[in-house]
């Protein structure tokens, strides 16, 4: 029996999709729910898997733009396929020697070829395959690998990349992704009345406190405790006091959201995407973390749904991962602001009359001035400001505990 997979739908208004990569051959022998494909929309990056055990063969190359529902493979049910052997335990790390866990030792279609964030470092720093020694599942070279290759040296042998004498361009098709990212980008610039104010951030307290409490809030949540967890949880603090920065246009009506759908911009191996971590503001600092662990991993494993990205009513981007100082960050639409995070560097600053040496980073909050005023911008700002310089506001509202206790 010959059957024909059609491409799913990625959601709602999107008719078309790119085949974006082809992850088994032609002839290939696959398993039900094994992945075929990747597929780009303009909202993500989806896989397709095997509706059933079979004879594989693509109807479509790698780049096609394909319509929803059309055919794009085929599986021949009458070829017979080993059924996959059980998947054995997981060894016991704690109690085997790194010498006794088995190495990778099956060779496939996979074999050579870089993983996405792998492929990403290699693209960036112009390292070629035949340098990198693949250690990953199937002969996949992985993230590891290039990094364990770049910090022990290269091969002399092995191409490094083009002669810097040459002159050489190279052209691709803007993705699905990429096209609607710009578009969007776009029309945030012609469409809102955007304007950005700025403030600096002395990381002192929110630092001692991690540096004191790390090992015991991981060993007892399972999850680190970075900047991101402070200030997610800082400015769903700030949206309440300030809900016009919570708010959204839609025709002639502001629309005032009750709650904190917050977005993380994460760099993802396709591009910009911005999962939404669900009522933040009614969620502690470590289910926080475990939200932005959860959702960054699948964004860069390319498995992060349409799902993930719906919605939001606040967005936070970090931009000092990549060592950004300062930055006018845009708005998502149909948001009205967004907060910039930027790197942490000591500096020296004047407190009571004294030059001490700080360290500090500078924030950044775009907003939308047709809803969001002046006074509600600074404001917002200067009370993240002051959560994160006093991280014991977080636990009252934003208050000074000394306040909650007096009733002020």
């Amino acid at each position: 029996m010959i059957i024909e997979q059609k491409v799913p739908s990625p959601g709602e208004s999107i008719s078309e999709v790119v085949i974006a990569r082809w992850l088994k051959k032609p002839g290939d022998l696959v398993n039900k729910d094994d992945e075929l494909c990747e597929i780009d929309s303009d909202k993500a990056t989806l896989t397709v898997n095997a509706e059933d055990s079979g004879k594989f063969e693509p109807k479509a190359s790698e780049g096609d733009t394909v319509k929803v529902g059309s055919v794009i493979c085929t599986i021949d049910t009458s070829v017979k396929v080993e059924a996959k052997p059980a998947a054995a335990p997981a060894p016991d790390i704690k109690k085997t020697a790194p010498a006794e866990m088995p190495a990778p030792q099956t060779s496939n279609y996979a074999a050579g070829t870089p993983s996405p964030a792998a492929k990403k470092i290699m693209d960036e720093n112009k390292i070629s395959q035949q340098a990198v020694k693949a250690g990953g599942k199937g002969g996949r070279i992985t993230k590891g690998d290039v990094l364990s290759a770049m910090a022990s040296g290269f091969m002399h042998d092995a191409p490094q990349g083009p002669d810097p004498m040459e002159r050489l361009a190279e052209r691709s098709k803007l993705s699905p992704l990429r096209k609607k990212l710009s578009q969007r980008l776009v029309s945030v610039k012609n469409e809102t009345a955007m304007l950005t104010t700025f403030n600096e951030i002395d990381m002192s307290a929110v630092m001692e406190l991690r540096k004191k409490f790390k090992e015991k809030f991981s060993e007892k949540h399972s999850v680190g405790l970075g900047f991101m967890g402070f200030f997610t949880k800082a400015v769903t603090e700030a949206l309440m006091a300030f809900p016009a920065v919570n708010a959204m246009i839609d025709s002639d009506e502001i629309v005032y959201h009750k709650y904190a759908d917050i977005g993380i911009a994460v760099s993802a191996p396709k591009g910009l995407v911005v999962p939404v971590i669900r009522n933040a503001e009614s969620m502690s600092l470590a289910q926080i973390e475990s939200a932005i662990r959860e959702l960054a991993t699948k964004a860069r494993e390319n498995k992060i749904t349409i799902e993930d990205m719906t919605g939001g009513t606040f967005t936070i981007t970090n931009g000092g991962v990549f060592g950004s100082m300062m930055s006018t960050p845009i708005i998502n639409p149909p948001q009205s602001a967004i907060l910039g995070m930027h790197n942490v560097v000591e500096r020296p600053v004047a407190i009571n009359g004294q030059i001490l040496i700080r360290p500090i980073m500078y924030v950044a909050l775009s907003y939308d001035h047709r809803i969001i005023d002046g006074r509600e911008s600074v404001g917002f700002l200067v009370k993240v400001k002051e959560m994160i310089e006093n991280p014991a506001k977080l636990l009252f509202g934003g208050k000074d505990p000394s306040e909650v206790l007096l009733g002020l």
